[in-house]
């Protein structure tokens, strides 16, 4: 039986012992599990269910009775004015650190002091089954950032352990924004590996979920107000191939837009990202002659269009909304400005080539 099953039977003893509705949730007010009693019921409760989470709102609420500190039962009063009923809240707590709640509603108020007492023993095995699984998974998360560094004894060794619990191909997928905090491990399938290497969220997972496992971690990075960009790198045939991945999978990431989920696969020219550091490409695909030209946003996206279009007329002046004549005159003033022929199918090449590149490197000291 799994440590998610063993938790479900705790609640469900909860809910039989104290004869109401049970509900346990982590620290971030994520659902863990629940068990009826009945047919009590409130909105958080629902919404709880429905969401598997509580809103912001309800955590402010509930966290103002002090529950994050509480080392025994809470009983939070009913607020009929918001259709709240009366609830005991259990903390959930080991070694000093708060995992999460047991929520057993109480409209009646029929659950006694003595009563509460009694079913802490099951807040305590919660406790202790919550933080094996965090210690669990951190573990692995070490294990994950061994596999990333350039050492090669400390990757020969993560490699040897993890070998016996992990089968390829594997998908590494990278979320990039501003927040550095852990993700919540309770909230991720438990054949998800995650880690945080150098500001970058990554995942390893099969090819078959990653897709799935993206878009929820995406998701629990919103919860935190964080837009993202998510890379993908799929397959890895062994675990010596995972840090290539995130190295792939990070560029991806780093050419998508906020809220985008793009693969190594899909990006053509801009894999070049990967061969080496942005100046070097700056210097070399870059030159100073089409500076001029990329500091003319108009001439630009009109280049980068017609370049795209592979020098359809009709199909780029449509797509920028402009009659052709306007094109032809502003092509004219393209070539003046780089002194690039587009006729000329390696000018053509390098100015594709900068265009598509330089929107994605870092400006460089002048």
């Amino acid at each position: 039986m799994s440590e998610r099953d063993d938790l479900q039977d705790l609640v469900e003893t909860a809910a039989d012992l104290l004869k109401a509705p049970a509900t346990l949730e982590d620290r971030d007010f994520h659902l863990v599990a629940h068990a009826p009693h009945g047919g009590t019921i409130d909105p958080v409760r629902t919404e709880s269910i429905l969401y598997r989470r509580s809103t912001d709102e309800v955590r402010v609420r509930f966290e103002r009775h002090g529950i994050a500190r509480a080392t025994g039962p809470v009983r939070i009063p009913a607020d009929p004015d918001a259709d709240l009923l009366a609830r005991l809240c259990l903390p959930v707590r080991r070694n000093g650190v708060t995992y999460g709640y047991l929520w057993l509603l109480d409209g009646d108020d029929h659950i006694d002091a003595a009563l509460a007492v009694q079913a802490m023993p099951l807040a305590e095995r919660a406790a202790l089954l919550m933080a094996r699984q965090t210690r669990d998974r951190d573990d692995l998360g070490w294990k994950l950032a061994d596999l990333l560094t350039t050492r090669p004894d400390v990757q020969a060794q993560a490699t040897s352990e993890l070998s016996e619990i992990l089968t390829p191909p594997f998908a590494v997928a990278v979320l990039r924004g501003a927040d550095r905090a852990p993700l919540n491990p309770w909230l991720l399938p438990r054949s998800v590996l995650t880690t945080i290497w150098e500001g970058d969220h990554i995942l390893v997972t099969s090819p078959a979920t990653v897709e799935h496992v993206v878009e929820r971690a995406r998701q629990l990075l919103l919860e935190r107000k964080q837009a993202t960009r998510a890379g993908v790198y799929a397959p890895c045939g062994s675990l010596q191939e995972i840090r290539e991945g995130w190295l792939r999978a990070r560029v991806a990431a780093r050419t998508a837009t906020p809220g985008e989920t793009r693969t190594w696969s899909s990006l053509g020219a801009l894999r070049l990202l990967r061969c080496a550091d942005d100046e070097t490409l700056a210097r070399s695909a870059v030159p100073p002659e089409l500076h001029a030209l990329l500091g003319n946003p108009d001439l630009a996206r009109t280049a980068r269009t017609y370049l795209d279009n592979a020098g359809a007329v009709q199909k780029t002046a449509r797509a920028l909304n402009i009659h052709r004549q306007t094109l032809y005159h502003r092509l004219a003033r393209i070539e003046e400005l780089t002194n690039l022929s587009l006729t000329n199918g390696q000018d053509r090449l390098t100015l594709h080539l900068a265009l598509t590149l330089h929107p994605h490197l870092e400006p460089q000291p002048t």
